[in-house]
């Protein structure tokens, strides 16, 4: 499993039903991507939910690295770069993922943290792999997944709710589409 995501931060005057009518037009041209598991489109709104900016920010849980290069240089992702500009695609190696027993998303949570230094690696990816399983059993939880960028020692947990009170801190996003067409085939548990 990989992780992806791009951000990009708009005015804080940007009228986000602009967000809101892209996702409903062309969330869609996702739903059947070979390669992706999840990608949860999702937004922020300044003042709302504790967010200091208006942010379209879709995540991605990819089954292959072949389906998210198809993305990236094959069209996909080329329609936002003309759009908004190319921005920086962050990028992780998947630690683990387990799904919930929730039915829609409706809300994300993401939370970033460095892996500190001077402790066992072994122990930092336990306690993410042990977080992702209590983010997973949340009541409402549809899916949690942890994931590190080693060139900059970053974790990164990401997780989808049902409803607006997730049981997970972080960046808090409205989940305004999510496609779905290999989330059935991301592997479980720990990606090792």
């Amino acid at each position: 499993m990989h992780a992806m995501q791009y951000e990009i931060t708009l005015p804080a005057d940007y009228d986000m039903d602009v967000i809101r009518d892209r996702v409903a037009r062309r969330g869609r041209l996702l739903d059947d991507w070979v390669g992706l598991g999840v990608k949860a489109y999702l937004m922020r709104e300044r003042g709302l939910r504790g967010s200091p900016v208006n942010q379209y920010a879709p995540f991605y849980l990819w089954n292959t690295v072949e389906g998210m290069n198809a993305f990236l240089w094959g069209g996909g992702f080329q329609g936002l770069s003309d759009d908004f500009g190319r921005p920086s695609a962050r990028q992780w190696t998947g630690l683990a993922y387990e799904e919930g027993q929730g039915s829609r998303a409706r809300c994300a949570m993401r939370r970033s943290q460095p892996v500190p230094q001077g402790v066992p690696l072994a122990g930092v990816v336990a306690d993410a792999v042990g977080e992702v399983r209590r983010l997973a059993a949340g009541n409402g939880a549809l899916l949690a997944a942890a994931a590190v960028d080693t060139g900059r020692w970053e974790l990164v947990h990401f997780s989808l709710w049902e409803h607006d009170a997730p049981e997970a801190g972080g960046d808090v996003f409205e989940v305004l589409h999510l496609s779905a067409p290999g989330r059935d085939r991301l592997p479980r548990g720990r990606q090792w």
